[in-house]
C-alpha cells in the first residue's frame, strides 16, 4: 500500500535469539489447553483454509470491504456471536458472552491493498477496485487474509473451550488498517460507547521470519504514522516555452530533496524519525508544462517530539519551496495519522511465558521494553489510546525457513508484507495464530 508499510516483517527477523526479560510463569495449564486447541483446529482447518482462499481471490479496498465483512459476519453469526455490521463504515463487532468475567478485544484487519499480485498461487487475486478514482488490481499482500482466518479459528476454538474461560468476548472485523483510518472511523462510531470498554485487547501480524515462530515487544513496538498530500501550483505553458511557466515539477522536485534535510540536519541522529515521498504525480506529456504536483508522504516516528519536528519541517519546507518558484502557497493536508502501538508490558511478560511454554523457548522472543520499536505503524494504537489499556500485538513468523535459507544463499531479499510476491505458508501461519489468540484469550479469562 502506498501509504503505509507494516513493520512485522524487519522487527520480527530482527529480535535476538534469546529473550531479555525474566517473564512469569502462566497460570493456564498451557499444555491441556494446546491439546484441546489444535484439536479444534484438526477439525476446522479445511474450513479456515477454505475462508481463506475465498478471502485472498476476493480482496477489498479501505472502506469497500462490504463482501469480507459481510462473509466473517455470517461465519461469527453460525458460531452464535451477536454480531453488528457497519461499525466504523465497513466494520464489523461479534459479541459472545460466557458469565461473569473479564471483556477481551480479539481484532482483524478486514482491507487489502492496491497492487497486482505475483505469487502464481493457484488461488492469486485477479480482483479489481477503485481507489483515488483509478481502477486497480487488489492484493492481499501484507497478510490480512491469514489474520482473518486465525482470527475465526481462534472464536471456534474459544466455543470449543466454553467450560475453559468466563467473560465476554469482543472480536472486532476492523476496516481501513492500510489507510491508519479504520480504528478512528470505528471509535468515532462508538465502538467502546455501543459495546463493553475491554479489559483486555489482542491482534496479531504475519511477518516473513519462519514459520511457527512468535515475537512479541515490550512496550512501545510501532512508529508513530502521519500520511501528508501536498499539491503545488504554479502555472502551465508550452514545453518549449518554460520562462511562460511556473513549474511545479520543478518545484516539487526541490522539495523531495530539501526536504531530507529535515531529518539529516534538524532531527537528533539519536532519534528515530522517517520521511518518504511514495507518490508524485504530474503532467501528461512530454510538451506541456502542468500547472500542478501532487505528492504524497508517509512520515513515521517514535517520539512525540520527533513527530512534530517533522510534520513542521514538511510544511515549512513546501512553503519554502514554493516561495522559491515565486508560486503560490502550496496545499499541504494531513489525511491520516496514528500513535506508537504499545504493549503492556506486565502483559506482555505474561503472554511469553504462556508462548514459551506452548511452542518452545526457541520458537518465542520477547524484546525489552527499552529497545526501539519497528519502523512501521498500525491503527490498533488508536484502540490502545482510547482506553484499552492492558493489550498485547504479536508478531507472527509465515515463511517457510528452506526458503529463508534459499534466499539468503542466492542473496536475495526475502519478499516482505506488500510486496506483490509476498506469500505466508497458510497452514502453519494461520495455526500459530490460532493458537496464540486463544492462548492469550484463555490467559486472561481462564477459570
Amino acid at each position: 500500500m502506498k501509504r503505509t508499510l507494516p513493520f512485522f516483517a524487519a522487527a520480527l527477523a530482527a529480535l535476538p535469539a534469546h529473550a531479555q526479560t525474566t517473564v512469569p510463569a502462566p497460570t493456564l495449564d498451557v499444555a491441556a489447553a494446546k491439546a484441546r486447541i489444535d484439536a479444534s483446529l484438526d477439525k476446522d482447518y479445511p474450513h479456515l483454509f477454505e475462508v481463506y482462499k475465498d478471502i485472498h481471490q476476493h480482496p477489498e479496498l479501505a472502506f469497500q470491504e462490504n463482501r469480507t465483512a459481510a462473509l466473517l459476519a455470517g461465519e461469527m453469526r453460525k458460531l452464535g456471536f451477536q454480531v453488528t455490521e457497519h461499525v466504523g463504515k465497513t466494520g464489523i463487532v461479534a459479541i459472545y458472552k460466557n458469565g461473569e468475567g473479564p471483556t477481551v478485544l480479539v481484532r482483524t484487519e478486514l482491507d487489502a491493498l492496491p497492487l497486482k499480485e505475483k505469487t502464481g498461487l493457484p488461488y492469486a487475486s485477479t480482483a479489481q477496485q477503485t481507489v483515488d478514482g483509478k481502477l486497480t488490481y487488489v492484493d492481499h499482500a501484507c497478510g490480512h487474509d491469514s489474520h482473518m482466518a486465525w482470527w475465526l479459528g481462534a472464536a471456534e476454538a474459544l466455543l470449543a473451550m466454553k467450560d475453559q474461560w468466563h467473560g465476554t468476548l469482543m472480536l472486532i472485523g476492523q476496516p481501513a488498517e492500510e489507510i491508519i483510518s479504520g480504528a478512528k472511523a470505528m471509535l468515532a462510531d462508538g465502538l467502546f460507547k455501543r459495546f463493553p470498554m475491554p479489559d483486555y485487547g489482542f491482534a496479531a501480524h504475519v511477518g516473513p521470519a519462519p514459520i511457527g515462530t512468535v515475537g512479541i515487544k515490550e512496550g512501545v513496538m510501532s512508529s508513530a504514522s502521519d500520511t501528508i498530500y501536498i499539491t503545488f501550483h504554479g502555472v502551465g505553458a508550452h514545453g518549449s516555452m518554460p520562462d511562460k511557466s511556473i513549474d511545479p515539477i520543478a518545484e516539487a522536485a526541490h522539495f523531495v530533496t530539501d526536504v531530507q534535510t529535515v531529518i539529516s540536519r534538524q532531527k537528533d541522529p539519536k532519534q528515530f524519525g522517517v520521511i518518504t515521498v511514495g507518490s508524485f504525480n504530474a503532467g501528461t506529456v512530454a510538451n506541456i508544462i502542468p500547472d500542478h504536483a501532487d505528492l504524497q508522504l508517509t512520515l513515521r516516528s517514535f517520539s512525540p517530539d520527533v513527530r512534530k519536528l517533522i510534520n513542521d519541517g514538511v510544511a515549512t519546507t513546501a512553503k519554502a519551496a514554493a516561495m522559491m518558484a515565486g508560486a503560490p502557497e502550496p496545499e499541504v493536508k494531513h489525511m491520516f495519522g496514528a500513535s506508537p502501538v504499545i504493549n503492556d508490558i506486565a502483559l506482555s511478560d505474561t503472554m511469553s511465558g504462556v508462548m514459551k511454554t506452548a511452542l518452545g523457548d526457541d520458537n518465542v522472543t520477547l524484546e525489552p521494553a527499552y529497545k526501539p520499536g519497528g519502523n512501521a505503524s498500525e491503527d490498533y494504537s488508536e484502540f490502545v489510546a482510547a482506553g484499552l489499556k492492558k493489550s498485547v500485538y504479536f508478531s507472527i513468523g509465515g515463511y517457510d525457513p528452506k526458503m529463508i535459507a534459499d534466499y539468503k544463499a542466492k542473496g536475495k531479499p526475502l519478499p516482505v508484507n506488500h510486496s506483490p510476491y509476498f506469500a505466508p505458508v497458510p497452514e502453519p501461519a494461520i495455526r500459530t495464530g490460532v493458537r496464540v489468540l486463544t492462548l492469550a484469550v484463555l490467559e486472561v479469562a481462564g477459570k
